[in-house]
């Protein structure tokens, strides 16, 4: 087993920086698409044999440092008795949002291992397959209560706000649902043996620093404290540069960064002894490879002033990104942070 990432993800000396790429299985990948071709989204997260098998593409085609198990952040919000379907031209929409008191009343717990089963099977199949340690992962509540507030994504989050400022105390309550059922699905994943999960708020950026402090920071701040010593927790506040004097009152292992912030920067305001991740632009691979190395290096550059650092994109990789460009984009984070070409299949 490579442990180099979840050695980073502890702070500890590695040989090199390790590299992982968020949304790594998928669309850009023809291998991914042959698969996703004979089943639609949601079968593809639900059937075991097959999410395991895409988990697995990128380790032997990137050779990246550790695996993200391929499922969605609104898994969980399903099985709390939310109607989704993934729309190919609207993306994920939920029928019955979540706007007043009973229809957060309505909300069911989630027991994993009885209502999801399939994510657990899945995280089992594939720690018997992969030789890097693998990532299981959570959206965080303020990003989950957003799809099921709008019904889906937003432009203006108006329901969302809505709510947070004319029922607050609906609001919190809506959070705690979630958080609870969180911390239950993570500690499922975590329990079937996932070795470290990214907690992701992808929109959290929508809040001000003030609101992020009081009406989403304290449930990730449960979030994390509940896995504490147990294995490494990721948060990724995605557009939260402006913020993270607070964001770093997570208390996580590792702070993930979007490509907002020069990586130095960010390291001289979350502190010298954080381990973060990041920071790459996603659109930097459709560049020239001698601009993907040039641009790896500096973000290598400012990492090097962490305690730590685990590369990766600042985003998801885009679909149309050529594969050989991701390829190029791994290699050249392993050779120019340890000094030689490492050998992938």
């Amino acid at each position: 087993m490579n442990e180099t990432f979840l050695k980073a993800c502890r702070g500890e000396a590695v040989d090199y920086t390790p590299v992982w790429i968020m949304r790594q299985a998928g669309r850009y990948l023809p291998q991914y698409q042959k698969v996703r071709a004979k089943v639609d989204f949601l079968t593809l997260c639900k059937t075991p044999e097959l999410a395991a098998e895409v988990t697995l593409q990128p380790i032997e085609i990137l050779g990246v440092d550790a695996a993200i198990l391929f499922s969605d952040i609104l898994i969980p919000v399903e099985a709390m008795g939310m109607d989704l379907e993934f729309s190919e031209s609207k993306g994920p929409v939920l029928h019955n949002p979540v706007r007043d008191e009973a229809g957060v009343r309505t909300l069911r717990p989630v027991v994993p291992e009885q209502d999801v089963p399939f994510v657990m099977d899945t995280v089992r199949l594939l720690r018997q397959r992969l030789q890097v340690p693998l990532i299981g992962f959570s959206g965080a509540p303020f990003t989950l209560a957003t799809y099921m507030i709008e019904g889906g994504s937003s432009r203006n989050f108006l329901h969302t706000k809505r709510m947070m400022f004319q029922a607050p105390d609906l609001f919190a309550s809506l959070m705690e649902k979630i958080t609870e059922n969180v911390v239950s699905y993570l500690d499922a994943q975590i329990r079937a043996g996932a070795q470290a999960v990214q907690v992701f708020d992808s929109w959290v950026g929508v809040l001000s620093p003030r609101d992020f402090e009081y009406v989403a920071l304290p449930w990730v701040k449960k979030i994390v404290a509940s896995f504490k010593g147990r294995v490494p927790v990721i948060y990724f506040a995605f557009n939260g540069g402006a913020m993270l004097n607070r964001v770093k009152e997570a208390g996580a292992d590792v702070y993930g960064l979007d490509w907002r912030i020069d990586m130095a920067d960010a390291v001289r305001q979350l502190g010298p002894d954080t381990v973060v991740q990041g920071n790459l632009d996603p659109c930097l691979l459709f560049g020239p490879r001698d601009e993907i190395r040039s641009r790896a290096a500096e973000v290598l550059k400012g990492g090097r002033t962490a305690r730590a650092h685990i590369f990766n994109l600042g985003h998801g990789i885009l679909p149309e990104t050529p594969v050989e460009n991701a390829i190029a984009l791994v290699e050249s984070v392993h050779e120019l942070s340890g000094g030689k070409r490492l050998q992938h299949g």
